[in-house]
């Protein structure tokens, strides 16, 4: 990972000998899939603790029972180990419930935290807007004692929920409005896929989090921009409640990572769902990390990616052309290659009156991959672009005159054509027997190598294709971002690929000329398109 501010204040930490050993942590909430732009976060601190030989802990935040969910955490885990990352510790936010209410108890007693009885409605009425600043709620002066009384009958179920809550007694005038008496813990009941009804109070993240990163003795607190003003709240409540002020834990931010035309917010996401313009979170479209598992991203490449880029404070947007650079060349020289024909057209080889054998290269950058036989015959088949292009004039109703290479085979060009009694046209080529794998003709060279297939040689696959999910370049700035949805986002057809016997499951191939993807062996042959060839002009 490149030098970075983060190494430079670690490194003067240690210069001043203020920390033994470094401990960083990755700390998700399980309450979705994680995307791409958690890497960026995971590798940082996952590096981090390698570089100085310190502890990597993986904690997961589950202080809210009503999305976290267990079949999360076990994906989290997945993930991680499908990046290549071993953390040291796997640990809970709710290992910690008990001390995290002793320190709210604490906090109550040195008048620093009171039991708000306005509801959720009234909490946001009295907290005021950027443009108003807050009121003091008429039960922020209520005595210790009733403090601690009522919190402990909201403890024991007395009370419903978003009827009653602990804030922090912080400043109700503040500038920032997160700084104005935030909350700290409420009542919820459901069950918690750990604790199960153990507790019905629960901690929020900027109680809970500063307060486990004391705990597990975490040397530096790493999070992305947008929790710069929680900072604030973060610091107060590590100076406020009684810890050894000598290992405080301190909170760094840096920009998080965004890409072009693909949005990575769980809110998002699910705004997504809810309104059915998208199947669920499992979609491949989405660029989670379970979801690129999935359709088989190589996970070197985004590796690759995530160890190369930049960490500052600097807001910029990934551009999606170097994302998918990288994915390709990661897994081009390694890629079993298939011919396929998504939009056929029939071409008859007049000259031809034998069948011939040729040997195709599984890969042609590795002999060791060895070698398939293609059967090349009177019929074959092109893709319809390619016929438009070099083969017919469509606007005039002519030949073009091209010298046209078939890849691997022989040189030909057009030579006549006619329309059918099915008002088809059957479009008729002169081969040139001299010209295996050559691209002169004459001395003139090639106008283009095309791909192609015998009629003999032919077999149907479905294949699932993803395009970007939105058609605006920087869509997380755009508040009406559903209106940006791009509706020719993902689609399925059923093309020709050759009938090779030798395909192998969840194996990576390139498509030729179209681009590289994941194969299923069902009872069809599924391909699931990772990502395309550049200027692919097939899909």
């Amino acid at each position: 990972m490149k030098n970075n501010f983060i190494f430079k204040i670690i490194n003067e930490d240690l210069k001043k000998k203020k920390h033994l050993k470094i401990k960083t942590r990755f700390s998700p909430e399980p309450n979705g899939y994680l995307h791409i732009g958690h890497i960026k976060s995971i590798f940082l601190n996952y590096f981090i603790s390698k570089k100085y030989n310190g502890i990597f802990n993986l904690r997961i935040d589950d202080t809210n029972p009503c999305t976290s969910k267990k079949r999360y955490v076990d994906c989290i885990i997945k993930d991680l180990k499908w990046l290549n990352i071993k953390f040291d510790c796997l640990k809970y936010s709710s290992d910690y419930f008990k001390n995290i209410y002793n320190f709210a108890i604490y906090l109550i007693k040195n008048k620093l935290a009171y039991i708000d009885s306005l509801d959720k409605k009234n909490i946001r009425k009295y907290r005021g807007n950027f443009y108003n600043l807050g009121i003091n709620s008429p039960y922020r002066n209520r005595d210790i004692e009733e403090n601690l009384y009522l919190f402990n009958k909201m403890k024991n179920g007395f009370f419903n929920e978003n009827k009653i809550c602990l804030r922090l007694k912080m400043n109700m005038k503040s500038k920032f409005i997160i700084l104005r008496d935030p909350i700290i813990y409420r009542v919820k009941f459901e069950k918690h896929f750990r604790t199960n009804y153990d507790w019905i109070i629960y901690p929020t993240y900027d109680f809970s989090h500063c307060i486990c990163d004391y705990l597990e003795k975490i040397t530096h607190s790493l999070c992305t921009l947008e929790f710069v003003e929680n900072n604030i709240i973060y610091k107060w409540i590590l100076n406020n409640i009684n810890i050894n002020k000598e290992y405080i834990p301190m909170q760094y931010e840096f920009s998080r990572f965004n890409i072009e035309y693909n949005i990575l917010s769980k809110r998002k996401i699910n705004n997504l769902i809810n309104n059915n313009l998208i199947s669920n979170e499992k979609d491949k479209r989405l660029l989670t990390i379970f979801s690129i598992r999935k359709r088989g991203f190589d996970k070197n490449s985004i590796i690759n990616i995530f160890k190369n880029i930049d960490i500052n404070k600097n807001e910029s947007i990934y551009k999606f052309s170097i994302f998918t650079k990288n994915i390709r060349n990661s897994i081009e020289k390694d890629s079993l290659r298939l011919i396929s024909i998504f939009n056929p057209v029939l071409i008859i080889i007049k000259n031809l009156n034998s069948e011939e054998y040729i040997n195709i290269p599984n890969n042609p950058y590795y002999d060791k991959y060895g070698y398939r036989v293609f059967i090349f015959t009177k019929y074959i088949y092109i893709d319809y672009i390619d016929f438009i292009k070099y083969f017919y004039d469509i606007k005039n109703n002519t030949i073009i005159n091209s010298i046209i290479k078939l890849k691997y085979s022989y040189i030909i060009k057009p030579i006549n054509f006619y329309i059918n009694n099915n008002n088809k046209i059957v479009f008729f080529c002169k081969y040139y027997k001299n010209t295996l794998n050559k691209i002169f003709l004459l001395n003139k060279k090639v106008d283009c190598i095309i791909h192609w297939l015998s009629h003999k040689n032919i077999k149907k696959a479905k294949v699932y294709i993803y395009k970007n999910l939105f058609t605006y370049k920087n869509i997380n700035n755009v508040k009406n971002y559903i209106n940006k949805l791009n509706n020719n986002s993902i689609y399925n057809i059923y093309v020709y690929i050759e009938n090779n016997k030798n395909i192998l499951n969840n194996k990576i191939y390139q498509l030729e000329r179209i681009g590289f993807f994941n194969i299923k062996l069902k009872k069809n042959i599924l391909l699931y398109l990772i990502v395309e060839i550049k200027n692919n002009k097939f899909i």
